[in-house]
C-alpha cells in the first residue's frame, strides 16, 4: 500500500485485536495558543493560565496549562489511534502531579491493563511524561472498543486562529500610560454612542472632555444612555454647523489640543478646522485608520478613507507624509508602505498604477523619507507573501505591509468597512495634516472605536507638542 496514502488514513484497533500491554502514544508541545484556545473553548480563564503577573505571584511561579488540557491529550489517543473510531468513553480518573508550563514537551502513553470479553469493554492505564521524564499526569481510563474494523480518510481539524480584542485594546492604552491626558472639544456629542465614547476616553484618563454642543440635546443624550456628566464642561452651541465652529475656534485659540467628532458630519467639522488659518500646517489633512486584524500579525493603516474623495499625485504625497509620520508615532521608526492598485504592474490605462510608480521614484530621490516605499501592489501582494511569492515580486514591502495607501477613497473606505465588518477588525480613526489631530468615527461606530480613536489622537497631540507654533499657541492660551 502506497505510505503517503496511508497518511490520509484513519483506522482503529478493535477489541479482539487489542492485547493487554500493548500501547499507543502521542508527543505534543503546550504554546502560549494552546493555552488561550483552550480557554476560548472551554470558558476556563482562570488567571493561572492567562495573567502572566497574577501567575508569578502563585506556588506555581508563572503561567501553567490548564490540567484537562493534558487530559484532551488522553482523549486524542483513545478517539483516533487506541482504540480509535467506534471507541465509546465511559470513565476516566485522573491524578495531576506536577504543573505544564508553556513550551513543556508531553509524552502520552495509553496501555491495556485489562479487556472484558463480555462488554467488550477495555481498562488502560494513562500516564503523561514531560520532556524531562516527569509524570505530570495519570489516571485510568475504561472504554468499550470498536469490535467493527473502521477506515477512513482522516478529517482535518478545523484551524482556530486567535484574536483578543481586549488585549490589543488594552496593548494600544499602555502606549498613552505615560502621557498626560489634554483637553479635547467633543463636537456634537448628542447622541448616547459619542458621548458614551468621549466619557470612556475620560475615563481611562486619555482626554479631559469639553463637550461643544446644543446643551439641552446633550444631557438629554446622557439620560437616554444612563452617563453621568458630573464634572463635565459643557460648552452650548445653538446646532450641529455651531458646534464645528465654536470647537475649531477654541483649537485655533490653544484652548483644545484635540478635537473629536460625535454625532455630526465629518464635511461640517472639518469645513470649521479648514476655515480657521491658525489650524493650517501647509500639509493637506487626511485620515488614517488604524486596525488590528485578526488574520494579520501586526497592526494595519489605512489611507486615506475618509477626506480625499479623488487625490491627484501631489496630493497623495500629503497623504503619504501624514500617514508615515503617524506611524512613527506608533512607535514604528521605518514603516513598510504599499501603494495599493488593481496590479503590481506599471500600466497607462490604469491611472493609480502611473501615482505608484511616481511616489515610488519620489521616496527612492528622498522627496518621501521615513519609510520603505513601493508600488503598485495589489492587495493581496502587500499583505501575503505567499501571494508575492508566487508573483515572483522582490520587494521588502511586499506581504509584510504596515501602511496600505489606496488609490482613492472609494477603495480605502470599501478596504476599511471590509476588514472591520468581515474580517472583524477592530479600528480607531484620526485626521492628521492640522495643529491638532482631529478623532474622526462613523456615527455607527460604538463607544470603544471613539475610545480608541481618542488615544491614538492623544498620542498625535503630545507629539505635536513638539512643534514650536504649537508651543506658541499654548503659551499665548
Amino acid at each position: 500500500m502506497n505510505q503517503a496514502a496511508d497518511l490520509d488514513i484513519i483506522e482503529n484497533i478493535t477489541y479482539d485485536e487489542l492485547s493487554i500491554g500493548q500501547s499507543a502514544t502521542l508527543t505534543r508541545s503546550l504554546t502560549l495558543d494552546d493555552v488561550r484556545a483552550f480557554a476560548a473553548v472551554s470558558g476556563d480563564i482562570n488567571p493561572a493560565h492567562l495573567d502572566a503577573a497574577y501567575a508569578e505571584q502563585t506556588i506555581f511561579h508563572g503561567v501553567i496549562g490548564h490540567g484537562m488540557w493534558g487530559g484532551s491529550l488522553i482523549s486524542a489517543v483513545l478517539g483516533t489511534q487506541f482504540p480509535g473510531p467506534g471507541t465509546i468513553y465511559l470513565h476516566q480518573d485522573l491524578d495531576f502531579t506536577k504543573p505544564v508550563r508553556i513550551g513543556d514537551t508531553l509524552h502520552v502513553t495509553v496501555t491495556v491493563v485489562a479487556k472484558d470479553d463480555l462488554k467488550k469493554r477495555v481498562e488502560l492505564h494513562c500516564e503523561v511524561r514531560n520532556q524531562h521524564d516527569d509524570v505530570v499526569l495519570r489516571g485510568m481510563a475504561r472504554v468499550m472498543a470498536p469490535v467493527q474494523k473502521v477506515r477512513r480518510p482522516k478529517i482535518s481539524a478545523p484551524q482556530i486562529r486567535l484574536f483578543d480584542p481586549v488585549e490589543r485594546l488594552n496593548t494600544l492604552l499602555a502606549l498613552a500610560q505615560t502621557l498626560q491626558a489634554l483637553r479635547c472639544a467633543v463636537v456634537h456629542p448628542c447622541d448616547p454612542e459619542s458621548l458614551a465614547g468621549a466619557l470612556d476616553a475620560a475615563q481611562r484618563g486619555l482626554i479631559i472632555p469639553v463637550l461643544v454642543g446644543p446643551a439641552a440635546k446633550i444631557r438629554a443624550a446622557a439620560v437616554s444612555g444612563n452617563l453621568s456628566l458630573d464634572g463635565i464642561e459643557i460648552v452650548d452651541a445653538p446646532h450641529s454647523h455651531a458646534a464645528a465652529e465654536q470647537a475649531a475656534l477654541m483649537a485655533a485659540r490653544g484652548e483644545v489640543e484635540i478635537l473629536m467628532k460625535g454625532s455630526l458630519h465629518t464635511d461640517e467639522l472639518i469645513h470649521a478646522v479648514l476655515a480657521h488659518k491658525e489650524l493650517a500646517t501647509g500639509r493637506r489633512l487626511s485620515h488614517v485608520f488604524r486596525f488590528d486584524v485578526p488574520m494579520y500579525p501586526k497592526p494595519l493603516i489605512v489611507t486615506d478613507a475618509a477626506l480625499n474623495i479623488s487625490p491627484t499625485l501631489l496630493e497623495k504625497v500629503d497623504i503619504l507624509r501624514n500617514a508615515i509620520e503617524f506611524a512613527h508615532i506608533m512607535g514604528n521608526p521605518n514603516p513598510k508602505v504599499a501603494l495599493l492598485s488593481a496590479v503590481e504592474t506599471v500600466n497607462p490605462a490604469i491611472p493609480s498604477t502611473i501615482d505608484a510608480a511616481a511616489l515610488c521614484k519620489m521616496a527612492d530621490r528622498g522627496q518621501i523619507k521615513g519609510a520603505m516605499v513601493d508600488g503598485p501592489l495589489a492587495f493581496d501582494n502587500a499583505v501575503s507573501a505567499h501571494a508575492a511569492q508566487i508573483k515572483q515580486i522582490v520587494s521588502p514591502v511586499a506581504g509584510d505591509a504596515d501602511i496600505l495607501v489606496a488609490p482613492d477613497l472609494e477603495a480605502a473606505n470599501m478596504l476599511a468597512k471590509q476588514l472591520e465588518y468581515m474580517a472583524g477588525a477592530s479600528g480607531a480613526g484620526v485626521v492628521l495634516g492640522a495643529r491638532v489631530p482631529i478623532a474622526l468615527t462613523s456615527r455607527a461606530d460604538g463607544p470603544a472605536v471613539r475610545m480608541g480613536s481618542a488615544l491614538i489622537a492623544l498620542l498625535v497631540a503630545h507629539h505635536l507638542r513638539s512643534d514650536p507654533l504649537r508651543q506658541l499657541q499654548l503659551r499665548q492660551a
